[in-house]
């Protein structure tokens, strides 16, 4: 059985058993399409269809855009990685653990070593000082929101540890002072632009397309209310904010603020995994996919590149991916992979938060691909 016809049975036996409620799921190899995967619904109580032009939230699939950015304007010699953050956002400056500031670079917001994490505590402290961490509303700009942070110090000394954290929200913040605009005029002139991902923005380009967000729920996955709150206490917790995207007045977040479809998605992904196209230099592009953080342990049998996650050991990281391949998600519902050996790249949006992104829908999909 070819992987596109294993593809196309499980999607087709999640969507039936309400695993998950809507999805797209496209399966590349050097550069071809073999699957090209619409099923289930994007909005449920209406009837109505995804598309392979559905637009959905993306959460985390917006990093790997706004590293990219970054990517492209040091390339131009507009900002260096070793750049302190300080020198773009004055406002910006929390403490490391020793009580003096941090040294945060450029470097350590794309490698996730900035000392920054993704709190829930962040989300909990008294109104004031509390902060969003990306996915809830909020009428507070960038600067009014993390400047809080300034009296909370990192959990660690810059460079010597890796934790995933909102790093790209302010790494999204130099990007748009640097700019001189906002970050998604920098996206757009960047990336999405010259890439032809039109419907990859920080806010909804046709609303008719836009893909209702659903929720964990026993039995069958329920419309999302407005806001949710995912998991418990004991464990890793979040806000959503299904209306936060047509929020205007909320700050643009770079680490989870993007909606768009799966093909904006793949034509990221094919740039990199082709050597940067026009976009970037193959030096670049290759390091956007090369372990970044040396020695240092990212998730279990991870490391950690420019855009996501990359597999050094498969069993530890209890994936069917082999050892080479990144991969990362978007808390909303996605998954994707690239793998350099087999040329292969796949994009899985659906509107499931969080099966299709933390549960085990992301690993059945890893496993149908590679037939284990």
């Amino acid at each position: 059985m070819s992987i596109a016809a294993r593809v196309n049975a499980l999607v087709d036996r999640v969507i039936e058993g309400e695993r998950i409620t809507g999805a797209v799921v496209l399966v590349y190899q050097d550069g071809e399409p073999i699957l090209e995967k619409t099923a289930g619904f994007a909005d449920r109580e209406a009837g109505l269809p995804v598309r392979i032009d559905t637009i959905f939230r993306y959460a985390s699939v917006t990093k790997p855009i706004v590293a990219v950015t970054a990517l492209a304007m040091i390339e131009k010699g507009l900002l260096k990685l070793d750049d302190r953050v300080s020198q773009y956002l004055p406002w910006f400056r929390p403490k490391a653990p020793n009580g003096r500031e941090g040294a945060i670079t450029i470097r350590h917001l794309l490698t996730h070593t900035s000392g920054l994490l993704y709190d829930p505590a962040l989300e909990l402290l008294p109104e004031g000082q509390r902060m969003t961490l990306g996915l809830g509303n909020t009428d507070l700009s960038l600067e009014d929101n993390f400047s809080r942070h300034n009296a909370i110090p990192l959990a660690f000394e810059p460079g010597s540890r890796w934790a995933y954290s909102f790093a790209t929200d302010i790494l999204g913040g130099v990007l748009a002072a640097l700019h001189a605009g906002t970050l998604e005029d920098a996206v757009i002139h960047y990336v999405t632009g010259p890439l032809g991902m039109a419907d990859a923005r920080f806010h909804v380009t046709d609303p008719a397309r836009l893909a209702v967000a659903y929720a964990d729920h026993p039995g069958r996955p329920v419309r999302m209310p407005d806001p949710w709150v995912s998991g418990d206490e004991d464990n890793w917790r979040t806000v959503f904010s299904p209306g936060r995207i047509f929020n205007p007045r909320a700050f643009q977040s770079g680490g989870a603020g993007m909606a768009g479809t799966g093909q904006d998605v793949m034509r990221l992904l094919e740039m990199l995994r082709t050597g940067g196209g026009s976009l970037l230099s193959p030096e670049i592009a290759h390091a956007a996919l090369s372990n970044q953080i040396a020695d240092l342990e990212g998730e279990r049998g991870y490391r950690f590149t420019f855009v996501g996650g990359l597999v050094t050991d498969p069993v530890a990281a209890g994936t069917a991916l082999p050892k080479g391949v990144i991969q990362w998600g978007g808390v909303y519902g996605n998954t994707w992979f690239i793998d350099p050996a087999e040329k292969l790249t796949v994009v899985s949006l659906t509107n499931n938060a969080l099966e299709g992104c933390n549960g085990a829908y992301p690993e059945m999909l890893r496993a149908a691909v590679y037939d284990r």
